[in-house]
């Protein structure tokens, strides 16, 4: 699984605590973050979800959808 490199900045007892946790469960301090996210995510009400934001894409008046849907996705971000 490809992965992207983020900085975060933690507080010292945030520090600690997944220091503890991480050799507890023997996993690394970014798999434990990466299950927190995930946990996070999987939580948001759909509403939230940004996958939402396709609902209705297709009567958005766009003529060329099947051929710059990629385009149209990507402005939605903006």
């Amino acid at each position: 699984m490809n992965k992207v490199a983020v900085q975060i900045y933690l507080d010292p007892e945030q520090d600690r605590i997944l220091s503890l946790l991480s050799k507890d469960q023997k996993r690394s301090k970014a798999a434990i973050i990466r299950a927190c996210i995930q946990e996070f995510l999987s939580r948001l009400p759909p509403e939230e979800d940004p996958i939402m934001n396709v609902i209705g894409l297709g009567e958005s008046g766009h003529t060329d959808l099947s051929e710059k849907h990629d385009d149209h996705l990507c402005a939605l971000k903006e």
